[in-house]
């Protein structure tokens, strides 16, 4: 006879863990909810993995064939990836957490802008969050306070360097949790140039099916991937700039601009942020105070480009011209010296280098692909910096 034994398993829509009496199927809950055989065989066709009795339940009684063939269709992903959880709590074994004194972060952001959201989406008579100033999100984490973005309130954030893409992750943004399971988050974004922004592809497995309220302590970080606020105060979330490479809008070894956007955590479709698969991210939702939402205490830079240490877009008594520019460079300068004029790219790589005596000189840059590049002037024992851009 076989030995009648029990496992745990999650279920492909919500994510919940459940019982599965695995070899008693007199007491399975899927005995209990009989689907049609049509229905079953389509289901067989395009799912593997097993529902919870609450889903069955409800596929059974509230879906056509074809809604629920395409949910299962977009769910997938979830079937086979949620047991192989994302970097757990502070504390746990796989955790990537950053503390704000690890000597691996080397600067902080420099300025702050912030667009504030409402208290709550679904009250915007309270009007927007009113907690902390632009200022509290420069500098290190745990020294200025926080500025609470509110729903879908965003913080623009800029640094003292460029941010690079090196080995590992590149740069943590900071909450103020008071827990390692209540967890307000929010997605990020990076920009070249502060205009265009690409997101992080960010990842949800929490549960949809029952809202997280207010004051409920039921995140859990191993749910969660590329969303900021995973973690407790004083322990950044990290992202490596490395996931953006294939991206054709920003530049990963030239980041100028971090962009932090507030998740609004109802599973409400009507205020809903979805994560890169559409699925519905739960977090506490409404938090209807002055404090609500995303909490962003700071932006830790780990590579930073320490070429660009002394850039100044007013170089006395030189003027560089277009910029951007196309095949050809003009540099006009007063000194009556000769300059020594060095071309760098991104990487701080030497692409061209010339002396200068004439007022006026050409640089040919036909060759040259379209970026960013550094234009390094020596003059009487004075170094100075110009950022360009090849359209």
């Amino acid at each position: 006879m076989m030995e009648k034994t029990e496992t745990q398993h999650y279920c492909a829509h919500c994510k919940m863990s459940f019982t599965c009496k695995a070899n008693d199927i007199s007491n399975c809950h899927c005995s209990n909810i009989v689907l049609s055989a049509h229905k079953l065989s389509k289901l067989k066709q395009t799912v593997s993995g097993c529902l919870c009795e609450n889903c069955l339940a409800y596929f059974k009684q509230h879906q056509s064939l074809p809604s629920l063939i395409l949910l299962m269709l977009m769910m997938l992903f979830f079937t086979f990836n949620v047991k192989a959880q994302f970097h757990g709590p502070v504390g746990s074994l796989n955790c990537n957490a950053i503390h704000k004194d690890s000597s691996v972060i080397v600067n902080w952001a420099k300025q702050c802008l912030v667009n504030r959201g409402f208290q709550s989406l679904d009250d915007e008579s309270l009007g927007p969050t009113t907690t902390g100033h632009d200022t509290c999100a420069i500098g290190k984490a745990g020294e200025s306070g926080v500025v609470s973005l509110g729903d879908k309130g965003e913080a623009i954030l800029q640094f003292h360097k460029p941010i690079i893409d090196g080995l590992g992750h590149d740069f943590a943004v900071f909450e103020n949790s008071f827990s390692d399971s209540f967890l307000e988050l929010a997605f990020v974004e990076v920009s070249s140039d502060g205009i265009h922004y690409v997101r992080f592809p960010a990842t949800s497995l929490t549960q949809t099916l029952t809202q997280i309220e207010a004051y409920d302590e039921v995140g859990e970080a191993s749910k969660l991937n590329n969303l900021a606020g995973k973690y407790k105060a004083m322990y950044g979330t990290p992202f490596d700039l490395n996931e953006l490479r294939d991206s054709v809008n920003v530049n990963i070894q030239y980041i100028t601009h971090v962009k932090i956007i507030d998740v609004v955590g109802s599973i409400n479709p009507l205020f809903a942020s979805f994560d890169q698969y559409k699925q519905i991210i739960n977090d506490p939702f409404p938090t209807a105070f002055p404090n609500g939402g995303f909490d962003l205490d700071a932006v830790g830079v780990i590579h930073q480009a320490d070429i660009y240490t002394n850039i100044n877009e007013q170089v006395n008594n030189f003027d560089v011209f277009p910029n951007p520019f196309n095949n050809v460079l003009t540099i006009h300068h007063q000194s009556g010296e000769t300059i020594n004029i060095e071309l760098l790219n991104q990487f701080g790589v030497l692409i061209k280098k010339e002396l200068i005596s004439a007022s006026d000189a050409l640089i040919q840059t036909e060759e040259l692909p379209s970026g960013i590049y550094v234009l390094k002037i020596s003059e009487k024992g004075n170094t100075y910096f110009k950022k360009l851009i090849k359209n």
